[in-house]
């Protein structure tokens, strides 16, 4: 504003400020209520929500930050804490039916047999395990009732040292080892149903199994980015997503993974998670707010707007419905 202005021209200019960003909010709260998107805070403001499962459209919880559990039963309009006797971020969580359930908090591997009410601790790996190195379990997902997966590093300090996976029979009771044909950070995984599953990781890095499991073969990326989530619909259709804007889809079990551009994203976007609601339709969410959204199996993503500038680390969607959860204690939930 220049030097000099009289009382009334410098209210002209407020009035005049203040109903130009009024327009832009609401052209944003339109943009975003059009789209299905609603942003919520139901952390607490400050910390991270990391992970976020709906056992069906109903009932659904989310982790985060210093072991931060919230449990809703109306599809995410009200959420509820829930204690975890953790104090380490929750990285991860997976129920294998109704009932039973799993969350992974560092080295901590929590469980619960009656939908999430109440968790207890199962099990937990200790630097003594590792040579006094650090494991972290990042990712969890069962193939059946009994035979499960977990994936995660093994660091020292920054430096990552080697790959973690495990394996239990058992139901979760215990954990074996197993070992990867990488020495890098493992970060997700997928299956589709016993046999066929895929990881994700550092340096480009995707593993498959046909067999259940019992031997895992590396598959080809064509890519250096660090990939931090996979999805497959089906044996042979998925995706995954990672730094610098890194997008791969498959249409013949991994076998070929094809890089998809998204020229509004540049080259620095994050990618974190991918999910999709049938064949067709399916979202991306990443940092600094972003969200794509496609509506032919992944070929095209056209930017949404997601009413938040805020970090969004994971995504869930069931049921035509969609939910995901960032950093600031924010849940964003997606409704047609």
């Amino acid at each position: 504003m220049r030097t000099g202005c009289n009382s009334a021209s410098r209210r002209r200019v407020v009035r005049a400020f203040a109903w130009a960003a009024s327009a832009c909010l609401l052209a944003v709260v339109s943009a975003a209520a059009q789209q299905g998107w609603v942003v919520e805070r139901r952390g607490p403001a400050g910390k991270d929500l990391n992970a976020v499962y709906f056992a069906d459209s109903k009932r659904g919880w989310v982790g985060g930050d210093e072991g931060l559990v919230l449990r809703t039963e109306d599809g995410g309009r009200t959420w509820e804490q829930q204690p975890s006797g953790v104090a380490d971020g929750v990285n991860d969580i997976y129920f294998r039916g109704k009932e039973d359930g799993y969350l992974l908090a560092a080295n901590r591997v929590l469980a619960t047999e009656d939908g999430g009410r109440t968790w207890r601790p199962s099990v937990s790996f200790a630097p003594a395990d590792f040579n006094g190195a650090t494991p972290e379990l990042y990712s969890v997902r069962f193939t059946s009732k009994r035979r499960g997966w977990m994936v995660g590093s093994v660091s020292r300090g920054d430096r990552v040292l080697d790959s973690l996976l495990l394996q239990t029979k058992d139901g979760g009771a215990s954990w074996q080892r197993v070992s990867a044909p990488v020495r890098v950070e493992l970060l997700h995984l997928d299956f589709r149903g016993e046999k066929r599953g895929w990881i994700v990781g550092d340096r480009g890095t995707i593993l498959h199994t046909r067999d259940g499991g019992d031997t895992w073969l590396q598959q080809r990326a064509d890519t250096t980015a660090t990939l931090y989530h996979v999805e497959f619909r089906d044996d042979e259709t998925g995706w995954a997503v990672g730094e610098r804007s890194t997008i791969l889809r498959t249409t013949d079990g991994g076998a070929t993974w094809l890089a998809v551009e998204v020229p509004v994203l540049g080259l620095r976007a994050t990618l974190l998670s991918v999910a999709f609601a049938n064949k067709e339709e399916g979202w991306i969410v990443g940092r600094s707010g972003t969200i794509l959204r496609s509506s032919d199996g992944g070929r095209t993503w056209v930017r949404q707007e997601s009413g938040t500038d805020r970090h969004i680390y994971a995504l869930h969607v069931r049921d035509r419905r969609a939910w995901a959860v960032g950093s600031d204690g924010q849940v964003l939930r997606y409704e047609r």
